[in-house]
């Protein structure tokens, strides 16, 4: 390869992140700050735990702030391994969020049963509680590997709630094709039954929650989770750039990665 391609394609995967290590942030997005190691999981592999809490706090940023009147809460996978894990959830209402106005929970489920590994577990399934109607439903694209575990979670919000929850495992979900993929397949049906079933449905009819015909592309769902960070990077990047102090070296570089988040409103033009 000419040195001057060489040179070009070095600063052109240095501008996407490639030149970072696992552990180095490649966005800060209000409460999440995605590594590098995160990128990579969405671009390639199973989804990390910061992965899939990144993309919530995406819709809910993004997507479920459209409708503010939605009672609806989008439970991080740190704080539904916790809820499953903990013998009596009940210690735990000062931690989780308040489900006393609460319509529905989206709970990612990992089937991690080692709380002293962080990051453990081989397989994430989504389960949906809908509390208004007593029923928490159960989506697992390699059917039926979390079913236990989402069981357990949805009998330790029953306690939590304070009323019976109706456990159905979902036998229609739509099934991944590899190993990997369930993260973003928990992502993709997260996003769809939160847009399409929820938030816009007709208040007044009762809709189904079944997954059956719904085609999911985990090739394409990666790619998508891709724009959405990139998109947000570069606008990270062109507001460091406006606000950049004129007295700054012209070749000097901040250390910090682009952030996106309130502190930040006051900087759009």
């Amino acid at each position: 390869m000419p040195s001057s391609l060489s040179h070009l394609g070095d600063r052109v995967r240095k501008h996407f992140g490639d030149s970072l290590s696992p552990d180095d942030a490649y966005l800060s997005y209000h409460d999440v700050r995605v590594t590098k190691l995160d990128v990579d999981s969405i671009k390639y592999d199973w989804l990390t735990d910061n992965a899939i809490a990144f993309w919530e706090e995406y819709l809910e940023r993004e997507e479920l702030s459209q409708f503010p009147r939605a009672q609806i809460v989008l439970l991080r996978p740190s704080m539904s391994f916790m809820l499953m894990s903990t013998p009596d959830p009940l210690t735990l209402k000062e931690a989780l969020p308040n489900f006393l106005h609460t319509t529905h929970i989206f709970l990612p489920i990992n089937d991690n049963r080692d709380v002293s590994q962080a990051e453990g577990g081989s397989h994430w399934s989504l389960l949906l509680v809908s509390i208004i109607d007593g029923v928490s439903f159960h989506y697992d694209s390699l059917s039926p590997s979390n079913y236990n575990e989402a069981a357990a979670t949805s009998a330790k919000l029953e306690v939590l709630l304070g009323r019976k929850l109706r456990f159905i495992h979902m036998e229609d979900s739509p099934q991944q094709e590899n190993g990997s993929d369930c993260g973003v397949f928990v992502c993709l049906l997260m996003k769809h039954l939160l847009l399409k079933r929820l938030l816009r449905a007709d208040a007044s009819k009762k809709i189904s929650m079944s997954m059956k015909e719904q085609d999911v592309n985990a090739a394409e769902g990666r790619k998508i989770m891709m724009r959405v960070i990139d998109a947000r990077r570069k606008e990270g990047e062109r507001r460091r750039s406006r606000s950049a102090s004129p007295f700054r070296h012209s070749h000097s570089k901040s250390k910090s990665p682009p952030r996106i988040g309130e502190e930040n409103e006051s900087l759009k033009s």
